[in-house]
């Protein structure tokens, strides 16, 4: 079983910035896919930001230009870079990995956007 333990949620100003970190409990290098979701009060659960096989990446259009996904394989962790964070971005934001055909998630770290 993979754990994926997410780090570095919390609350912020609009226009600020954080720094959300996901390590798996076994080596990425030959991931498939590995990223983050979010999901707001009421909402949806959406595409953040993912890394694909071949250092692909995708992005939400909402978070294009200001979030960065980015991986440490010696590490093993996917990290995201949010900046000029605004109150829409405020969610329970969910680390995700998939080698092979399974899929695994993380618990989920809470990012409050607000003054």
């Amino acid at each position: 079983q993979v754990q994926l333990v997410e780090s570095g949620g919390g609350l912020v100003q609009p226009g600020g910035s954080l720094r959300l970190s996901c390590a798996a409990s076994r080596s990425i290098f030959s991931i498939y896919a590995m990223g983050w979701y979010r999901q707001a009060p009421g909402k949806q659960r959406e595409l953040v930001a993912l890394l694909t096989s071949g250092s692909n990446t995708n992005y939400a259009d909402s978070v294009k230009g200001r979030f960065t996904i980015s991986r440490d394989n010696a590490k093993n962790t996917v990290n995201l870079q949010m900046n000029t964070l605004k109150p829409e971005d405020t969610a329970v934001y969910y680390c995700y990995a998939k080698w092979s055909d399974y899929d695994y998630w993380g618990q989920g770290t809470q990012v409050t956007v607000s003054s």
